[in-house]
């Protein structure tokens, strides 16, 4: 192990087998790998904050569930702050950092690109909107995504003259959940609830465009991934407790041999589609 006081900290290659570690890797959960990291290899949290560039405080608010990781660069920073081996990696849903591991693993490299947020990403998802054949939107109220005139896609589906098929998930504006995701980035559930009404009633406007096939229905559920498919392209955001969906970093997958995010999220907005309650198409 690395114990001196700057640069990564270095794990026992043991600590990254045990069933523990895996979980957390498997389910990007920061907090536990942090922990881990700590039981391990001894160090305090102010080395982790030294190792992984994160400052201590953030480091301290992660360890106790005060903060979640989401962006895919802060789980870069961790990765290479521990040491973690390509394997640890790859489990994680990240590249490989050796050059000889990517090609090994390059069936599962599934994260094409990383944006800090949804705003690095706006002009290709735009100009993709134009041509894309199928766009699949999994949302919360989807009001700067395609209900309101000067939203992120509604202009470029607007201008189409080829077909394409849309189908949009929200949030059901009745459901439980929405509660819960009011309380969570500090609005009022009428507040939240009414946004979603009026995002179905501008959304439901698209019907008349000749070459729009629009499907749209309900879920129930919490948020908590926020997707945009575009053809065979899908780009992945998260609902934390403290943001809105496009203000998370977002990933841009693509399928991969023996991938599984890619095809796992997929599945995932099938599942919710199939469980939702139609209101058009």
């Amino acid at each position: 192990m690395n114990t001196s006081l700057f640069g990564p900290v270095e794990l026992p290659p043991s600590a990254w087998q045990c069933d523990e570690m895996h979980k957390a890797l498997r389910t990007r959960d920061a907090a536990d790998l942090l922990r881990l990291s700590q039981r391990y290899s001894g160090v305090s949290q102010a080395r982790l904050a030294t190792a992984t560039g994160i400052g201590q405080g953030r480091i301290n608010e992660i360890i106790n569930g005060r903060r979640q990781v989401t962006r895919i660069d802060v789980f870069e920073r961790i990765a290479d702050g521990l040491t973690m081996p390509d394997e640890a990696r790859v489990l994680m849903g990240l590249a490989p950092a050796s050059a000889t591991a990517r090609g090994a693993f390059a069936g599962h490299a599934e994260i094409a690109q990383v944006f800090a947020s949804q705003h690095e990403a706006n002009a290709e998802l735009r100009a993709r909107a134009t041509t894309a054949g199928e766009l699949d939107l999994l949302a919360a109220r989807a009001l700067g995504l395609i209900a309101l005139n000067d939203s992120l896609l509604r202009s470029a589906l607007s201008l189409r003259t080829e077909p394409v098929r849309v189908r949009v998930l929200l949030l059901d504006p009745d459901a439980p959940a929405v509660a819960v995701r009011a309380s969570e980035i500090g609005e009022s559930s009428d507040a939240f609830a009414d946004g979603i009404r009026l995002s179905i009633t501008r959304i439901a406007e698209l019907t008349d465009h000749p070459c729009i096939n629009l499907q749209v229905a309900l879920y129930q559920e919490l948020p908590t991934w926020r997707m945009i498919r575009l053809d065979d392209t899908l780009y992945l955001s998260a609902f934390g407790r403290w943001s809105e969906g496009h203000r998370s970093g977002m990933y841009k997958l693509t399928a991969a041999a023996n991938g599984v995010l890619h095809a796992g999220f997929i599945r995932h907005f099938q599942d919710s589609w199939q469980r939702a309650q139609r209101l058009h198409g």
